[in-house]
């Protein structure tokens, strides 16, 4: 019996629990804990993306106007911006882990119940829902990436966040547009299921110590100690008063608002389809798996994030005189692929998933006026793919580690604005035009009008390169002179 006391006393010992499970903390596990926050950031997305290419089939479904779906994606924009700065505020006070998890399992279950609606009400109520949940994976989920990433490679790193959320959204608008067109609810039961399963994941990952990727703070961390600083609701007038966030906030309105309108992109695709004879099921089907290749530049962010890094290595306001060029640059690549027609397009007319997804792809390279326009999109994408990784990275090094949650709430608010302000003027525009430009030519008019805002969006980032530098400087010396204070 004493020995069995024993051999319990051990296994309760601490140094005995870290033996069991030696790989907790190290670089194992801190790799799992990324590629799992990878994952998790990808399938909001996905969450969010499965919605918009099934407006014709669930406005028919649900027999309303398109732009009542849009009014939807409008108003979740808006909940997922508002709810983001509350989550991000949270996170900034209090542990993050937990918060991810309750936000994960908010949005999966949201997601299920959408699949279940049956009426529009139904509808509008568990996609506000589904939204309240990405918020937190918005906010919570970027301050933990950032105490994981030096201020050397955040731009690369970041690049791979994005990218996870650029992918998780095409791969939501894949299975809206293949697996929806003849079973809408299908798509938000899977993503739904995959949310639920990748939730579990989260008991087991690993919580990175704030500010802990930070040069500035090392000799706090090597003395086993913490970096205790915590947001307070007074801190919201100093992170306001920061020039480089002013500037980087209406920067990511505007361009949000450029960027909200190309949710209506794969309706233009739809209508081009539909006007060479094609039925409506057949046309979700093609038009949402052209916008989904026409995405492919995207993979190009890994790219700009390493240029980003190197300009902002090579001087302080490097980053941000890299996004003022890019920026403009997509402008014309944009505009020009909306003008692009698809003429000779060969489908089976009354194929299955498989028949039209074979002769979409095959298409790309045999047809030539699609090849063009996936070039063009290419290069649109690829430049434009450089403003993400590169703005998150600004973001973090003009903002101190106990800020930087609360501050990308703050930010999701700008996104959110623009994002529902491009999504429900676009919409309209798209009508309005209609009485005067047949379908699809009103697509085509109203996306390249709302490109022209990308001018403005590219001007705020020129901005930058007047404050961005002297901001992330006072960040450095604040946590320079934190740590001395702590020795």
């Amino acid at each position: 019996m004493a020995r069995s006391s024993k051999i319990v006393d051990r296994l309760a010992a601490p140094d005995t629990r870290m033996n069991l499970f030696r790989w907790w903390g190290g670089d194992r596990h801190k790799l799992f804990t990324l590629v799992v926050f990878v994952i998790l950031a990808s399938l909001d997305n996905t969450a969010r993306g499965v919605f918009p290419p099934l407006y014709a089939i669930m406005a028919r479904h649900f027999a309303v106007e398109e732009a009542a779906l849009g009014l939807i994606s409008a108003l979740s924009v808006l909940l997922v911006a508002v709810t983001s700065l509350f989550w991000g505020y949270w996170g900034d006070r209090s542990r993050r882990k937990p918060l991810l998890l309750y936000g994960t399992l908010i949005w999966s279950l949201a997601l299920f119940l959408t699949g279940l609606s049956q009426s529009y009400t139904q509808l509008l109520l568990f996609q506000l829902l589904t939204a309240v949940g990405v918020g937190c994976i918005t906010s919570v989920g970027f301050s933990v990436i950032s105490d994981f990433i030096s201020p050397a490679r955040r731009g690369l790193a970041l690049s791979l966040w994005g990218l996870a959320q650029g992918g998780g959204g095409g791969a939501g608008a894949m299975l809206g547009g293949l697996l929806g067109a003849y079973n809408w609810p299908l798509p938000f039961f899977v993503v739904a299921g995959a949310g639920l399963i990748f939730a579990l994941l989260y008991l087991f990952t690993f919580e990175p110590e704030r500010g802990q990727a930070e040069p500035e703070l090392a000799s706090i961390f090597s003395s086993g100690r913490r970096y205790t600083h915590r947001i307070h609701w007074t801190d919201l007038r100093q992170i306001l008063a920061n020039r480089s966030n002013r500037w980087l906030m209406l920067q990511v309105f505007i361009g949000t608002v450029a960027s909200g309108s190309l949710i209506w992109m794969p309706r233009l695709f739809i209508a081009r389809i539909e006007a060479a004879g094609y039925s409506l099921e057949t046309a979700t089907m093609a038009g949402n798996l052209l916008s989904l290749m026409f995405q492919i530049g995207f993979y190009f962010a890994i790219l700009a994030g390493h240029l980003g890094d190197r300009w902002q290595r090579r001087r302080p306001d490097g980053r941000a005189w890299f996004c003022t060029f890019v920026v403009l640059a997509t402008i014309p690549f944009q505009i020009g692929l909306f003008f692009i027609p698809l003429h000779g397009l060969a489908l089976p007319a009354a194929g299955g998933m498989v028949a039209v997804t074979v002769a979409t792809l095959i298409s790309i390279v045999t047809n030539p006026w699609v090849a063009g326009a996936f070039v063009v999109a290419l290069v649109a994408v690829a430049f434009y793919s450089a403003d993400n990784p590169n703005r998150s990275a600004l973001l973090t090094d003009v903002n101190l580690p106990e800020h930087r949650g609360t501050v990308v709430g703050l930010f999701t608010i700008s996104t959110g604005l623009g994002l529902a302000l491009g999504n429900l003027l676009s919409g309209l525009s798209f009508n309005y035009l209609e009485s005067t430009f047949a379908s699809p030519l009103n697509y085509v008019i109203g996306l390249s009008l709302f490109q022209l805002l990308l001018a403005p969006a590219a001007w705020c980032y020129y901005q930058l390169t007047k404050t961005a530098a002297g901001d992330i400087g006072r960040v450095k010396q604040t946590l320079a002179s934190r740590a001395e204070l702590n020795l």
